[in-house]
């Protein structure tokens, strides 16, 4: 049977390494699909707008910062939550970060028209265009470097400090963001405030072991949310020469249009405690210990 060599490569996405379909590596590919459903909907119903391109352009650029944040989430969401497949989505996951960032500077220099000239020096003229451009070429070493077989040539610790770029390559994704997001900034600050926790994370990592983990994390919550309100409070201060103590009044307000980024990044931080300590009961329960508190390993990781 010749096609069972193809048949077999076909199905390798959705197959673990002992070669058993992953319900995972499904649900990433789903999701992974996601942006390319919502473009498709859109174009059948409302439509792309004017500049369909320029859409699209917008579309995969989002997409592929939201996808590079969810693989730094993988190894929190991993460790917390007791995932441990997650951690095998998390290649697959960075890829598809790569491909959205490729077809969003793919779509960029179609809507130049391909002309190569006017394509690099627009990004060597425009510094978020600049910042972009670095980024992606960082997700391409660490696509190129992400194989089993890379792994081995560069050795464990070599591989690791190269694809700890991640960390700066998000960021300059969320600068990218920022600089071309011309009116409202909801969405590039809520994408910062995570970003803030998941670095802030990576710092409780560096410990080996913690005690009360769910209390660390609840702190991490609050500072990282707190960040949030006083950079949004002092870049609309200087945007609209106001005090930001006038702009910090605003915090308390609950106007269901109005909801403060920092919120949700204080929203998105509790849920990780709760998981933490659901998972800490959980495992105390089963060591028979009566309460939740104790020390848990938060083991280092990229």
């Amino acid at each position: 049977m010749c096609y069972a060599p193809s048949m077999a490569m076909s199905l390798a996405l959705w197959r673990d390494r002992r070669g058993r379909v992953s319900a995972w590596r499904v649900v990433a590919l789903i999701f992974l699909a996601i942006p390319v459903v919502l473009a498709a909907h859109a174009f059948l119903t409302t439509g792309l707008g004017a500049r369909p391109i320029n859409d699209l352009i917008h579309r995969t650029g989002f997409w592929a910062l939201v996808f590079l944040l969810v693989t730094l989430a993988v190894t929190p969401l991993a460790r917390i939550g007791r995932f441990n497949g997650l951690i095998d989505v998390r290649r697959m996951l960075g890829v598809g970060a790569f491909v959205y960032a490729a077809t969003h500077i793919l779509l960029f220099m179609a809507d130049q028209m391909f002309d190569l000239l006017k394509v690099a020096s627009e990004i060597a003229l425009r510094l978020y265009l600049t910042i972009g451009f670095i980024a992606l070429l960082g997700l391409c070493a660490l696509v190129a470097t992400s194989t089993d077989a890379m792994v081995r040539r560069l050795g464990a610790q070599r591989w690791q400090r190269l694809h700890q770029l991640i960390y700066g390559i998000a960021l300059l994704g969320l600068i990218h963001f920022f600089q071309q997001t011309k009116a409202d900034i909801w969405v590039p600050t809520f994408a910062a405030g995570l970003f803030v926790w998941l670095m802030g994370y990576r710092l409780l990592l560096r410990r080996k072991r913690i005690a009360r983990p769910a209390l660390w994390l609840l702190i991490l919550a609050v500072a990282a949310s707190a960040l949030v309100f006083v950079g949004e409070a002092i870049g609309i201060a200087l945007y609209y020469k106001v005090s930001p103590l006038l702009v910090l009044q605003s915090i308390v307000e609950f106007d269901i249009d109005m909801i403060r980024p920092g919120w949700p990044v204080l929203g998105a931080g509790l849920c990780v405690v709760i998981l933490q300590f659901i998972q800490g009961w959980r495992q105390n329960m089963l060591r028979g210990a009566p309460t939740p508190s104790g020390r848990t390993p938060i083991e280092k990781a990229v």
